[in-house]
């Protein structure tokens, strides 16, 4: 854009002197003064066969529909789509329409808003002359489409006297107006050129492409009669010399060639220019002439609104980044399945912990590998299955039984994705489904999420196949999140703690602070059963801050009452790991409770460790600095930790309770005898759990562990009465 194209404010503009032809009426409809009086200063000098230009000014819709009800003759509106609202506009283009019955005025949108663009059923319906950007209306741009407008509203009033005519134009342009579709769009403006003029449809529309030295440049959009095979090649293949020599001649003269038997009209648009061609039945009189001049007028806006509709549809049903049906179109083509009753399958399948490649490698890399996994399964699964991406890294697969299954999707992602120069693994995992009664897209893709959901909770074997019976599991399950939070915002959660004690001495030596869901009927929801939950919801990670606040909190209660600096054993799960802020979190609490040095032991498990070994190693050596504690809870159940177990700032090893149940067998001695051993070794002290009888105690204190909690010394309680009982027992466990 020039500096002279460019409106600016350089003085004001005065209004255009008088002349002997009445004023072109001109409505600037906009809450903007600005644009106004830029758009008086860019139009003020405006003479369009020697008539001058009168504005009329509306700030609102209500204003707008008042000033063409009330003045006659207003030639266009140049109509802001955001006002007082942000469809004003398009409340206006229909009240003009609809409620005055407005049927000449020319309309002309426009908007500051970047990509905002009209409802599809105000461009279809309704005799809009144009839109446009703001920002792309140059004053040599904002002129050409005044100068168009005014056009085609003068043809309009010349031609009022043939009310048939000009019923056959509004009829013909509604009609190509609801063809969404170029090809549909360009058969159209054939068969309603015949029609228009009292013809059979015998023709075809051309458009020239980008190659014009090429001799195939010319390529059939739209064609009728005996033309209709031709659509979509090129004018050369109909071997008929004379049509594309005269095709030719009018796109590259740019004007209407009238022959003995046919006529060629020439249709330029915004970026494009076309022919139709048509055979002639009769001569063309003035009348016809001048109806084809506002209905090729208005072909030219169609084409616009048919490239406006074909880029707002890809938007609207196509990935930008990958190129696949979105989530909409894949609801769709769901749709269209259950439809026609065919026997397919679904799937859902998610990149498993696709936020570590954006959070480590940048997001650039992590959208390389979406687009390498849409292309790989395109690829591999080819034309039998569809491949859609229906969420950030989630994408949703349509096809038979035969060509969709978990194995395949596990061999196509068995091979590492390139992006860019990085080769990154990746896990899937995904949810099957079949129709199983649905009755609309919407019922599949939620099944399919079920499956995935149940997958993920259970940590199947990449997948699960959707059953009627997960739904109301789910349901169950999503009840149980929505009571859990209204209960924690309601404070009715509570923490509870269990004493942990030196075997040797039986001395409580600290707590362990245990989470506790009780219900209305004085019954308690296992942890086992809504931990899990809340995890999966993100809820733990509030309720987690929670807890480990009211346990460094009851901490100091505790000590006091025992009149000693006692530790408080806190459980932390991996969503608060992956929290940015946890440790700054644990620092503050630290630091507001004035606990020293082992005052605070946080307990992992090895599925935190092997989530995320380096964040966890990096997280927990800065803790360790601050002298918190780490332990390793549930020992021994898994495999993983073996791998890190070196490489860990740990202090102490939990043992299972299932191994302590079994303590007394040989084999279960066996393994704590093994663990103590390791934890000896590597000078890391050890602690058993749920240590229940004397034979048990006495076990664990013949392989030197050290510590112990269990019903044997005290069961978990809550703070008031186990303040209560250590200040009668004087801090004794034997009491208790």
């Amino acid at each position: 854009m020039t500096q002279s194209d460019r409106l600016v404010f350089s003085k004001e503009v005065e209004e255009p002197k008088p002349s002997g032809k009445s004023p072109w009426r001109v409505l600037i409809a906009d809450d903007d003064a600005e644009i106004h009086a830029v758009t008086k200063l860019a139009l003020g000098d405006l003479m369009l066969d020697e008539r001058p230009i009168q504005f009329f000014h509306a700030y609102s819709c209500d204003e707008t529909i008042e000033v063409l009800r009330t003045e006659p003759n207003i030639a266009m509106v140049l109509l802001d789509v955001v006002m007082e609202c942000d469809d004003a506009g398009l409340k206006a283009v229909r009240m003009i329409r609809e409620e005055l019955g407005n049927d000449e005025v020319r309309i002309v949108l426009r908007t500051g808003q970047p990509g905002y663009a009209p409802e599809e059923q105000v461009i279809t319906e309704y005799d809009i002359n144009d839109y446009k950007t703001k920002t792309d209306l140059t004053r040599n741009k904002l002129l050409t489409t005044v100068v168009s407008a005014l056009r085609s509203y003068r043809q309009i009033r010349t031609i009022t006297q043939s009310r048939q005519g000009l019923e056959k134009i509004i009829h013909a342009a509604a009609n190509l107006m609801e063809q969404h579709s170029i090809i549909a769009f360009s058969e159209g403006v054939v068969t309603q050129l015949a029609s228009m003029l009292g013809m059979s449809p015998e023709g075809l529309l051309c458009v020239r492409t980008q190659e014009r030295e090429h001799p195939d440049d010319l390529l059939v959009l739209g064609a009728a009669g005996h033309y209709a095979g031709a659509i979509k090649h090129s004018v050369g293949a109909l071997e008929k010399p004379d049509i594309e020599r005269s095709i030719r001649e009018c796109i590259e003269k740019k004007q209407h060639i009238f022959l003995d038997h046919a006529t060629v009209f020439y249709i330029e648009g915004k970026g494009h220019c076309a022919a139709a061609y048509l055979e002639n039945h009769r001569v063309l009189d003035e009348i016809d002439h001048q109806m084809l001049e506002i209905f090729l007028a208005n072909i030219s806006v169609g084409f616009e609104n048919v490239n406006l509709f074909e880029e707002l549809r890809a938007a609207a049903y196509r990935d930008p980044l990958t190129g696949l049906p979105n989530r909409q179109e894949f609801t769709r083509l769901l749709q269209e399945s259950i439809d026609i009753n065919r026997d397919e399958v679904y799937a859902i399948c998610d990149v498993s912990h696709f936020s570590d490649v954006n959070e480590t490698l940048g997001q650039d890399v992590g959208n390389m590998l979406l687009k390498a996994i849409g292309d790989r399964f395109s690829e591999a699964f080819g034309e039998r299955v569809i491949v859609a991406r229906i969420g950030a890294d989630v994408f949703g697969l349509i096809g038979s039984r035969k060509d969709l299954t978990p194995e395949r999707v596990r061999q196509i992602c068995r091979e590492s994705f390139m992006a860019g120069e990085d080769r990154i693994p990746v896990v899937m995992t995904s949810g099957f489904t079949q129709k199983h009664h649905a009755k609309s897209g919407l019922d599949i893709l939620k099944q399919g999420y079920i499956a995935l959901k149940t997958a993920k909770l259970h940590r199947l074997e990449g997948y699960a196949y959707f059953h009627p019976d997960m739904e109301e599991e789910t349901a169950r399950r999503l009840d149980l999140v929505r009571r859990l939070g209204a209960d924690f915002r309601a404070e009715k959660l509570q923490v509870w703690f269990q004493p942990q004690v030196n075997l040797k001495t039986r001395e409580i030596i600290g707590f362990e602070a245990l989470l506790r869901w009780p219900q209305a009927d004085g019954s308690f929801i296992p942890p086992d059963v809504f931990i899990p939950l809340a995890e999966y919801s993100g809820l733990v990670v509030e309720i987690g801050a929670w807890v480990l606040e009211e346990s460094c909190r009851s901490l100091q209660e505790l000590s006091s009452v025992c009149g000693q600096e006692l530790r408080m054993a806190v459980n932390v799960s991996i969503p608060q790991f992956r929290t940015l802020d946890f440790p700054d979190q644990v620092e503050r609490i630290l630091t507001q409770y004035h606990l020293g040095p082992g005052r605070l032991e946080l307990e992992i498990t090895e599925s935190i460790v092997m989530d995320d070994p380096a964040m966890v190693i990096e997280i927990l050596k800065r803790l360790r600095e601050r002298g918190v504690g780490v332990a390793v809870d549930d020992f021994g159940v898994g495999f993983s930790s073996l791998n890190y177990i070196q490489r860990l700032p740990l202090n102490k090893l939990k043992i299972d309770r299932s191994f302590v149940q079994n303590s007394t067998t040989k084999n279960g001695r066996v393994i704590i005898e093994t663990i103590a051993r390791m934890g000896h070794q590597l000078e890391l002290a050890t602690i058993a759990e749920g240590i229940e009888t004397e034979e048990q105690l006495q076990t664990f204190r013949e392989l030197n562990v050290q510590e112990g909690q269990g019903y044997l010394f005290a069961k978990p309680t809550p703070l008031p009465k186990l303040l209560e009982l250590l200040s009668e027992s004087g801090c004794s466990i034997e009491n208790h």
